[in-house]
């Protein structure tokens, strides 16, 4: 089992606080964290799923990813509240589009390889968000303490990746990678035009 981070603060401690609503933030900020949280919900209730059904040497680890992901979900929220704002109902998250793209996963290397791609483009994303000079401090520490997690679901799902390359073989975990992110880059370019509205104030200055 990949070791998880230690030095984690603990699940109670307190983000900066943000202090009073404030009027300068633009709803599209309100708009992308209540998108990050609706993900966070959706991950969440997926890993749930598949840590019920799951056995063998990834039940722990598998259990664990469902408890960071609702974790994850609660930290936006506080980081919404902490802000002075409401979240906002999304309709469809951004693993909704994956699963239309590309169907319900057929067996647990699968469900390890759509997570490997998914993880790698919510730390892709989150890292073009603290690099946007107007990323408030709150918003900021929420990325920085989810990372952490983020981090450590990488490098417990290539473990486990490596180790069904035995069952399933190498080349046919490879060639599910290379699947899944091919359909990653169309639902990402995808979602950035369906949203580019309401993403253009991190995208527009990178030319995503």
């Amino acid at each position: 089992m990949a070791d998880h981070p230690e030095d984690r603060p603990p699940e109670e401690a307190r983000l900066p606080e943000a202090g009073l609503p404030e009027a300068g933030l633009p709803e599209n900020v309100r708009w992308l964290l209540s998108y990050y949280r609706t993900s966070e919900i959706n991950g969440a209730l997926f890993f749930g799923r598949v840590a019920r059904a799951v056995r063998g040497p990834l039940v722990a680890d598998v259990t664990h990813h469902f408890a960071d992901e609702s974790t994850h979900a609660s930290l936006w929220t506080r980081c919404l509240s902490d802000l002075g704002l409401e979240p906002i109902k999304i309709g469809k998250a951004y693993q909704d589009q994956y699963l239309a793209a590309i169907g319900v996963p057929a067996n647990l290397m699968e469900i390890m390889a759509i997570t490997q791609v998914f993880e790698r483009r919510v730390i892709g994303q989150y890292r073009l968000h603290l690099r946007h000079r107007d990323t408030h401090p709150a918003v900021r520490a929420t990325i920085e303490r989810i990372m952490l997690d983020e981090r450590w679901h990488i490098s417990y799902v290539s473990d486990a990746l490596h180790d069904m390359e035995g069952r399933y073989g190498a080349d046919t975990v490879a060639a599910t990678l290379r699947r899944f992110a091919e359909a990653d880059e169309e639902v990402y370019a995808k979602t950035l035009s369906e949203y580019a509205d309401r993403m253009d104030f991190l995208t527009a200055r990178y030319g995503r």
